[in-house]
């Protein structure tokens, strides 16, 4: 089976520091922060492919709470999932966002993490905390998963590092923010998996080392108990155990509840049936791809609908073959 390769690009979206196991097993399962109730509605929306709605909804919780970055990173990550459709592709067996141009249209995303970003220094500067440290994180990781597909390495690498600085610096003031350790995770994951130019480059970045199994450790704990980053870590911990291990059972066995809890998006499932199709169950894979192309017709946003369908094609015609 081929896969893509790994590249510079990967290391810094979401570049954030590695911390030992023994840091982690002093970390009580479940973190504290004490979110606007509204969240798990906004979350639910989005990883249900209503991200229409989440907008909307993100929006409110700005009006409500100007000060608070949460609702701006709320939003951001509604933007994201529609750039992802707009930059998926099915090649090598498997659906995902690879390469961006850099689009004006783009702007009103990085727009929104710099607000983050901003608002996260200014509660900061007034009194520092957790919450916010790691607000400040998730907003530099999000811009540096765009920079990244957009292959703008030296943004990338900029937003990385000091993502890396901010979850750092939440664990240290907050050990129960477990979210955080899907950046930590990502990281020590990708920098284990770097080609021999990459990890020049990291030489020469001086961006520390990090462990492969030391970062599926730590996706999985947010997985287990962050109280935003679950959907996430558990998408790109199934992502990566396809791509890079070609572990397709392992990543089955992971995206799985994420399909379970969000049936209506098509991103899941495509996934899950490019995994099935790679473990040879062609019944299976073509019932996942079914399932993505009627959950994409439910969309309201008309050019996504039509790329899952292309896509879905291609999933469909590779099964053929």
């Amino acid at each position: 089976m081929q896969r893509i390769p790994a590249s510079p690009v990967l290391v810094v979206v979401f570049v954030v520091g590695s911390m030992g196991a023994a840091s982690i097993a002093r970390v009580p399962a479940g973190s504290v922060l004490e979110l606007p109730s509204a969240t798990p509605a906004i979350l639910d929306n989005i990883y249900s492919g209503r991200t229409d709605v989440a907008t909307t909804q993100a929006k409110q919780l700005q009006g409500q709470y100007p000060e608070n970055p949460l609702g701006y990173l709320l939003e951001a990550e509604a933007l994201w999932w529609k750039i992802w459709c707009a930059s998926a592709e099915f090649k090598y067996g498997m659906t995902m966002a690879r390469h961006r141009e850099k689009l004006e249209a783009d702007q009103p995303y990085l727009d929104l993490t710099t607000k983050a970003y901003k608002l996260a220094e200014e509660s900061i500067h007034k009194h520092d905390s957790g919450e916010m440290r790691l607000y400040a994180g998730m907003a530099d990781g999000l811009a540096a998963r765009l920079y990244g597909l957009r292959g703008e390495a030296r943004a990338s690498a900029r937003a990385g590092v000091r993502a890396r600085e901010s979850f750092l610096k939440a664990l240290a003031l907050d050990p129960t923010l477990v979210d955080a350790y899907m950046g930590l995770g990502l990281y020590n994951y990708y920098v284990d998996t770097l080609s021999g130019l990459a990890r020049v480059l990291r030489f020469f970045m001086g961006i520390p080392g990090g462990s492969k199994q030391e970062g599926i450790r730590q996706l999985q704990r947010a997985i287990a108990g962050g109280q935003l980053s679950p959907p996430l870590a558990r998408f790109y911990l199934a992502l990566d155990l396809h791509n890079y291990d070609q572990k397709f059972e392992e990543a089955l066995e992971v995206i799985g509840p994420l399909v379970e809890k969000y049936p209506e998006n098509p991103a899941f499932q495509l996934m899950q049936g490019d995994l099935y199709a790679k473990l040879h169950r062609e019944a299976q894979a073509e019932a996942c791809y079914q399932a993505a192309a009627a959950a994409a017709a439910r969309l309201r946003d008309v050019d996504c609908r039509k790329k899952i369908d292309a896509l879905v094609n291609e999933s469909l015609d590779a099964l053929k073959k």
